[in-house]
């Protein structure tokens, strides 16, 4: 059993919070308190300002944190041992003074952002979780501006609500968001997939780790192929082919299925095609699960982190799995 199939030809690449899933009780936050933030012993426990403001800069330093909720925790952690790694550090996964000043920068953390037309453009009503349903839709687009607003500035859906408690999520409304940055250009050398610490990390020409994505990688059931393979290309927003005699069965499904293309599709907004049949790296609909949850084999990441490395990538770029 492996995992997905892409349909139509590659185009290579060169190029007040109130919610079960962060708290149990309301949170506010503002701009400022983000951008103020200062770290002086220890990141404080639960959802907090100072955290966010982390999450942003470690996303900067291609650290990458997830999605960003201000919420302290294994994530967090992770990302503070990539930045480590990355630096030539000791690894120990515990912000430190040092580290809090490696990591500042003068541009803001949040800022105020007017949504556009184009943000909330192709919202749909409601994606269903079977195939069956979703092979006979257009587009599997965002479900609400605050989903496709959240995804855009790689933020969690609750807590863009909770810097936004009275926003809409509608064309010409101004909003708080945080602004993770755009990512250097560097020149890949190679990948690797690494399972038992669920992360991708990017090595740069000079074979150091240069990005690191938490990453979905495979599961006990359907296990990602071992050994190394290359990239054969990049697709944007692809189709899938749902195939459950090479691939899984979905629920009751048994026949083959087109499904379109979106952000909320299979295999979210990107495919990075591998060398290895019917195996990739590619996007989710549901990033808060990624290093949470597993994959079909496949190497799951956020659809920004996915979209990002697609600009990154080029042809025969050679991906290792290591367990």
């Amino acid at each position: 059993m492996n995992c997905l199939n892409i349909t139509g030809a590659f185009a290579l690449s060169f190029i007040a919070l109130t919610t079960s899933s962060l708290s149990e009780t309301a949170f506010t936050i503002s701009a400022d308190e983000i951008n103020t933030a200062e770290f002086s012993d220890a990141l404080p426990e639960g959802q907090s300002a100072l955290t966010a403001k982390l999450q942003v800069l470690l996303e900067r330093a291609g650290a990458k944190p997830g999605v960003i909720d201000g919420v302290a925790g294994e994530n967090v952690a992770k990302a503070i041992r990539s930045f480590e790694e990355i630096q030539g550090l000791k690894i120990t996964g515990i912000l430190n003074p040092d580290i809090w000043k490696q990591l500042q920068s003068t541009e803001p953390v949040s800022t105020s952002y007017t949504v556009t037309p184009e943000d909330v453009a192709k919202i749909v009503d409601d994606i269903p979780d079977d195939y069956t349903e979703m092979a006979t839709m257009e587009w599997l687009g965002y479900t609400s501006g605050a989903e496709a607003l959240a995804e855009k500035f790689h933020m969690d859906q609750d807590f863009l609500k909770a810097l936004n408690p009275d926003a809409t999520f509608v064309a010409g409304e101004k909003i708080v968001v945080v602004n993770p940055g755009t990512q250097e250009k560097v020149d890949v050398s190679h990948i690797v997939a690494d399972k038992s610490n669920e992360r991708l990390v990017v090595y740069g020409k000079n074979d150091k780790p240069v990005i690191i994505y938490p990453a979905t990688i495979g599961s006990d059931n359907t296990p990602s192929p071992h050994g190394t393979h290359k990239i054969n290309g990049v697709k944007r927003f692809p189709t899938y082919a749902y195939n459950p005699e090479k691939n899984f069965q979905q629920g009751e499904n048994t026949e083959k299925l087109t499904i379109p293309a979106g952000p909320n599709g299979p295999v979210g907004s990107v495919w990075i095609d591998l060398s290895e049949p019917t195996y990739g790296i590619h996007g989710t609909p549901d990033p808060a699960k990624i290093a949470k949850a597993s994959s079909h084999g496949c190497v799951r990441l956020t659809n920004w982190d996915a979209m990002e490395l697609a600009g990154l990538v080029k042809f025969g770029i050679k991906v290792t799995f290591e367990d």
